[in-house]
């Protein structure tokens, strides 16, 4: 019996033996291969200054199938922790992660990321540390990375070489850090409040009812709470959103939560116990119904904008272009149609692919709204090259091919020059859109694609409205002056307000790539003009192809010049001439907590309407005045070069353009959106003047 029984002890040992064997050999393997979840620790400065701080970033990027957790995994996940080797005056801060997305497997919540990540953490530079120091950071991180299947515990050390200096932080690097700080959540100002009813736990969060949200979600990081896993109930009532879901845990006291708002936006929260509004009108999430009147009213919304947008001074000369070219056609019924079908269809599909590329670019986690081309040099650059050439052609200095020739020629040049004038029309007008259609762009932030395009198309639509009308209208048509000397001098008069668009877009490169852009504004007007007067002077029968071939070549070579250069040159902050200090989260909470009236606008070089009212009220003498009299707070968000955290704040007051005016009265749980037309008279009584 006893030689039975030490048999068995020997088999179990044995047996031990070999899974601990097992367990080595697989521990083995696994540090051999590569991590499924591939992280990289890199630092907005890499030379940060004493008594300062900078910020990292942890890139975590999954393997197809694989995803990270959240700091709050949920029912089976964990989040990333580091065990940091800092050197002596380094204090490395707690990461913040961004928005996470919600993923039940096998019944269990999961809070996730299934795509490329980063966690940013400050680092703070002791005043003691002497300049040259080396500060190279290091640690082991540790996570969990799985799969619908499989998890495994995931292990790595991460450094980055830091050395002490001046803080400098390259444009590159602020732009990459600033679009992984947009995907974090925005800290929400107010606290919420939450209470259990039995099984139920209630949470109110006040939240503005003009504030975009399609798919929302509580992750709660407080741990022993709530049940992860179970149905999530909201609603909205009035000004605050109520979360009901079902309790698990025995947690008190104040509550760490974050609200996810829709794909890649959120909000940072604190919950108090207190009392739990009633339940109000349900949110559904996002569903394949729309609504049918906000779609209508964007719609009239965007045509109705599109049509007064004619009368801008960036605008007008191009339709009086065509109407001029019209004109001339004699009264020809069939090519005032086909021009202006073909106009129409310039500005439609031109506004219809700017507002494609905007929604493709928000679906790829892109922070990005309206008129984004004229955030970029190149596209600046290139319409200054198109500014240039309209205005030397009204002032007469050359003709356009469409102008001239036999019949053959004009109506192929009619189609195809209505069709690119439209097409620049509607390029053009996007930076005056913002007072005009605010509210209608603003709500394709909401709708689906499908429903979202044709409301960009509204706007080129609404554009083209005028030339269509004379084109298809034959009463409009015999109402247009009959052709005479009068053409030649309301063509250079029209030049002026052309010439004084291109003068802004050469103040608006230069403003975005310092002397760079202004050098090559002012390199392209110079040989701009030289071909255009040389081709002048050319069909004129004064002057040589062959010359003007060559000033072409070399606009072409100075041109392509430029854009490489241009391409190369990292842009620099706009800055504008404000009365405020610079918009952040972080500046908005503090401004707000002195409990003074805070005033924040944002604006951009690029959009007329706020420089308007920047000139005609914000920097009034009156107005600034009172301002100071009565302790306002201004705040100025520049969006100039684009900015993602801009982008979110305007999306989470339902607008994905500028200008937008915020007023925080003291006390007041939600600002007050006022009108994009801004007096001096509006803002000195906001302020009790």
């Amino acid at each position: 019996m006893e030689r039975r029984q030490d048999g068995f002890v020997t088999m179990a040992w044995r047996g031990a033996l070999a899974l601990l064997a097992l367990a080595v050999l697989a521990s083995t393997s696994a540090a051999a291969r590569s991590t499924h979840i591939t992280p990289k620790l890199v630092a907005e400065s890499t030379a940060p200054a004493p008594g300062g701080t900078t910020t990292l970033a942890l890139t975590m990027e999954p393997e197809k199938t694989w995803h990270g957790y959240w700091s709050n995994g949920g029912d089976a996940g964990f989040g990333l922790q580091v065990e940091w080797n800092a050197p002596e005056g380094v204090t490395v801060e707690p990461f913040r992660y961004p928005v996470p997305d919600a993923l039940i497997l096998f019944g269990m919540m999961n809070h996730v990321y299934e795509h490329p990540y980063a966690l940013l953490a400050d680092v703070r530079i002791d005043k003691s540390v002497v300049p040259g120091t080396d500060l190279t950071l290091s640690g082991v991180a540790n996570w969990l990375a799985c799969t619908d299947k499989v998890c495994v515990p995931e292990k790595a050390v991460i450094s980055v070489a830091l050395k002490a200096g001046d803080g400098a932080v390259a444009a590159a690097s602020r732009e990459r850090f600033d679009g992984w700080r947009a995907l974090l959540p925005q800290p929400l100002d107010r606290h919420g409040t939450w209470e259990r009813r039995g099984d139920t736990i209630r949470f109110a969060i006040p939240l503005p009812a003009s504030t975009a949200i399609d798919a929302p979600h509580l992750f709660v990081e407080t741990r022993n709470l709530i049940d992860y896993a179970a149905t999530q109930n909201v609603s909205r009532n009035g000004d605050h959103i109520i979360v009901e879901t079902r309790t698990k845990g025995e947690a008190v006291g104040p509550v760490a939560a974050l609200l996810k708002l829709g794909s890649g936006r959120g909000l940072s929260l604190q919950l108090e116990p207190g009392t739990v509004p009633a339940a109000g009108k349900a949110i559904t999430g996002p569903s394949s119904g729309i609504d049918m009147a906000m779609f209508w009213t964007a719609l009239g919304g965007a045509i109705l904008g599109g049509l007064i947008l004619n009368l801008m001074p960036c605008v007008f000369p191009i339709l009086s272009l065509k109407a001029l070219s019209l004109a001339r056609s004699g009264g020809d019924a069939r090519a005032a149609k086909v021009e202006a079908l073909a106009y129409t269809a310039g500005a439609a599909l031109t506004a219809l692919l700017l507002g494609a590329v905007l929604l493709g670019l928000r679906a790829a986690g892109e922070q990005v709204g309206w008129a984004f081309q004229l955030q970029h040099p190149l596209s600046v650059f290139l319409l200054l090259l198109l500014a240039i050439a309209i205005t030397l052609n009204l002032a007469g200095v050359y003709e356009l091919p469409s102008f001239g020739g036999g019949q053959r020629l004009a109506d192929r040049g009619g189609a195809a020059g209505g069709f690119w004038t439209g097409a620049l029309a509607a390029f053009v007008a996007t930076p005056c859109s913002g007072p005009l259609l605010g509210a209608a762009l603003g709500a394709t932030l909401v709708l689906p694609a499908w429903a979202a395009l044709p409301i960009f198309g509204g706007l080129g639509f609404g554009i083209a409205l005028p030339f269509l009308a004379i084109g298809f209208v034959p009463a409009l048509r015999n109402r247009l002056p009959k052709p005479g000397p009068w053409m030649a001098r309301f063509r250079k008069w029209m030049a002026v307000p052309m010439a004084l668009t291109a003068l802004a877009l050469a103040v608006l490169l230069w403003r975005q790539t310092g002397s760079v852009g202004a050098w090559a504004a002012f390199g392209l007007l110079v040989w701009t003009t030289t071909v255009l007067l040389s081709l002048g002077r050319s069909q004129r029968g004064k002057g040589s192809r062959s010359i003007t071939a060559f000033f072409l070549l070399v606009l072409i070579a100075t041109t392509v010049a430029s854009v490489l250069q241009l391409a190369d040159h990292s842009q620099i902050k706009a800055s504008s001439n404000s009365s405020g200090s610079t918009f952040s989260p972080a500046a908005l909470a503090k401004a707000r907590a002195t409990g003074k009236p805070v005033f924040v606008y944002f604006t951009a070089d690029w959009c007329l309407s706020c420089k308007a009212n920047e000139a005609g009220a914000i920097n009034r003498e009156a107005v600034q005045n009172v301002f100071k009299d009565k302790g306002v707070v201004t705040l100025v968000g520049d969006w100039t070069n684009g900015d993602p955290v801009i982008t979110r704040t305007l999306a989470e007051h339902g607008r994905n353009s500028v200008p937008l005016y915020l007023w925080y009265a003291p006390g007041a749980a939600q600002p007050e959106i006022l009108p994009q037309i801004l007096t001096p008279g509006l803002l000195t009584d906001k302020a009790g003047g």
